[in-house]
Parts: structure tokens; C-alpha cells; sequence
């Protein structure tokens, strides 16, 4: 019996990616990368080549569920988990472990997120695989880490325990370190006993159950309540009435960071979390003066290191422009230094101060 499952989180709301991402459709539904497929689509369809689409679940919150069908029309109903709140990583993976713990008892799972990029697919599957036999082996927490490229500000890290021999390549981990200043950056890149921490885990339901019990024992005993209702007609109801009232956590703070049985995999794959517009920028091909143009027609002169994102149907004409980035959706035109992009975030809630959720 295939033990093997995925469940890809797909729940967020992407706000540094509007005007193209809104509310109503976040940014893992976009066609992001101008490869005709949405990035919660291309990562189902790497997923795919490691498990059937049986073993394949998708969590998210309750107004997207319809969007998840119409991008992924061969799951079913029971292989869409919906949130009916929003209440972070931690009830979002005790509830999947729940429900696939129900569904086969030696469920063994790769939790990940729907829009990240994964450039060097072969070799994310091939660890995984590697993942996955460790993992239903040994009652551990497992994180794929992703092998630094340079000092970045904008990860979180994971120090591990490079000095010790691994086994089947798997690394004891010693702590999990905030998003640093860039001199301890620099410092975590020279040392070489650092990683980008994903957010990809791997490990059995039942192991990741036992650490909810022991380190966030609210979030078990309410989610364990449902035990008779996961895969039934009943189990969302019982979700819509019992999940809103789990504490609100991310899964690294109530586990990750006090459980004793956490390991990592060093990983070069070509990852990207894919969070912000010059991330996809970075990511993707560009002219020689390092433009990156989707969607329309281009005439750029005198014009550099700059993203331009438009309707198919326009021609869009651009001189003198350097660091930007140029958005234009049917009601919003963003016109951004590439620089201080890390403002528009903070953007997006003052314009829903000013206008309430028009542009949301």
C-alpha cells in the first residue's frame, strides 16, 4: 500500500503581489510566470510525478474552494480541506494530520506551500523520495533545507548540526533562526552550518500528532474532537464550528521550535518562495538589459532592470525607466520603485483604509 500523501497549502492572500493578486484571487491562482499555468497548478503537477492524485489534498480557506476545483477539476471534495478561518500554519497541519491519520493510520506526508518556484524539479523529487523513507522509518520532524546562495534577508534559517555524520543525508537541527539583519546574514552564509528554512516538511501523521499532544496540546484536543467526523459528510461542520476557535500559530512556533526530534535535509533544488515582484523578477528569463515584459506588446528604449506585467491585448511603450515595476490590471495601474517594493504590503492597507475593499 502507497503510504505517501501531499497536502499543498493554498490558503494565503499574497498582498505583495497586487494589484495582480486580490483577495478574491491570490496570487497561487495567477498565472505567475507566464507558463500558462497557475502556480498552485504547476505545483500540483510536480507533485504528481511522486504520489497519485488521490494522495494529493489541498488546504485552503472556505472562499477559495471553488477556485480549487476549477484549477484542479480531477480531485474530489474530500481532497479540499477548508478553513473557515484564518488561524496560521499550526491548526491548518493539525488538521491535515487528522484527517489523513483517519483516512490510513501510517499516512506519511509532505506538507508545502502552493506558490513557490522549484527550478531543479529532479532533484526536489529525488529528496523527497529520500525524505519520505526517513521519515517512514523514524518518528521525526522533518524540513527540507534549502543550501544558501547568498546572504538573504528576506528567509528564515536553520542551523544545523553539519559537524555530525548524517545518516541517508538527514541533519540533527539545532535551532531555527528569525529573518536576520544582513551582517548575520553574512555570518550564517560563511559558517556553512546554515539553510533557508522552506516551510516544506515531511513526516508521518502520527508523529506530527504526538508533537501537537505534547507541545500544543490546545490545537490536539480541540481538532481531536473531530476524529469521527474526518472524511465524512459531517467533518465540515464540525471544522466550521470547532477550527475558529484554535489558538492562531504558525507551526514553527508551537512545534518546530521546542520539539527535540527535528531534522533536516540540505537541499540544492532551485527554490524560490516566490514572495515579492523582484523575487520573480530574479527568477525568471530576461531581455539583455534585464527586462522582464508578461502579457502585451513591448517597446522599450533606454529602459533597465525593470518588470512589466499587462493585459495581452495592450502595447505598452517605455522610455527612460530603470528598477521598476509596472503593473496594470483592468482597475489598478502600480508604477513602483523595484527598490522599495517592500512598501506595497503597507500600501495595500492604507488604500483599504481609503477605499474600503474596492481594490482589495
Amino acid at each position: 500500500m502507497n503510504n505517501n500523501y501531499v497536502a499543498i497549502m493554498a490558503g494565503g492572500i499574497g498582498s505583495r503581489f497586487w494589484p495582480a493578486s486580490r483577495t478574491s484571487k491570490p496570487k497561487q491562482f495567477l498565472d505567475i510566470m507566464g507558463t500558462g499555468r497557475s502556480l498552485l497548478q504547476m505545483t500540483y503537477d510536480r507533485f504528481l510525478q511522486l504520489v497519485p492524485k488521490e494522495h494529493i489534498f489541498i488546504v485552503t480557506n472556505q472562499m477559495y474552494s471553488g477556485l480549487v476545483q476549477e484549477h484542479l477539476p480531477d480531485l474530489t471534495p474530500n481532497q479540499i480541506l477548508c478553513e473557515p478561518s484564518r488561524n496560521n500554519t499550526a491548526p491548518c497541519v493539525a488538521y491535515t494530520a487528522f484527517k489523513l491519520f483517519t483516512l490510513n493510520p501510517e499516512a506519511n506526508l509532505i506538507i508545502a506551500p502552493s506558490d513557490h518556484v522549484i527550478l531543479k524539479e529532479i532533484a526536489f523529487l529525488t529528496q523527497l523520495e529520500k525524505a519520505l523513507a526517513f521519515s517512514a522509518q523514524e518518528e521525526v520532524l522533518l524540513t527540507l533545507g534549502i543550501t544558501p546562495t547568498r546572504p538573504d534577508t528576506g528567509y528564515g534559517y536553520i542551523n544545523y548540526r553539519s559537524d555530525v555524520q548524517p545518516t541517508a543525508g538527514v541533519f540533527k537541527v539545532n535551532a531555527f533562526k528569525e529573518k536576520p539583519n544582513r551582517a548575520t546574514a553574512e555570518t550564517y552564509l560563511a559558517s556553512g552550518d546554515y539553510l533557508w528554512n522552506a516551510g516544506i516538511f515531511i513526516w508521518k501523521a502520527k508523529s506530527i500528532l504526538n508533537a501537537f499532544e505534547k507541545y500544543a496540546p490546545e490545537i490536539h484536543q480541540i481538532l481531536g474532537e473531530g476524529h469521527s467526523c474526518y472524511n465524512t459528510d459531517k467533518e465540515q461542520a464540525f471544522i466550521d464550528q470547532h477550527y475558529p476557535t484554535t489558538p492562531n500559530i504558525s507551526v514553527d512556533y508551537a512545534i518546530m521550535e521546542n520539539a527535540d526530534n527535528i531534522y533536516t535535509m540540505p537541499s540544492d533544488i532551485g527554490w524560490s518562495d516566490l514572495g515579492t515582484w523582484a523575487s520573480l523578477h530574479a527568477e525568471c528569463e530576461k531581455d539583455a538589459l534585464h527586462n522582464l515584459t508578461q502579457g502585451g506588446s513591448f517597446v522599450l528604449s533606454e529602459t533597465s532592470n525593470t518588470l512589466i506585467r499587462t493585459s495581452r491585448e495592450k502595447l505598452v511603450i517605455v522610455k527612460g525607466l530603470e528598477d521598476y515595476i509596472v503593473v496594470d490590471e483592468e482597475d489598478v495601474l502600480l508604477i513602483f520603485p523595484k527598490s522599495k517594493e517592500q512598501e506595497i504590503k503597507q500600501l495595500t492597507q492604507d488604500l483599504e483604509v481609503r477605499f474600503g475593499n474596492r481594490f482589495a
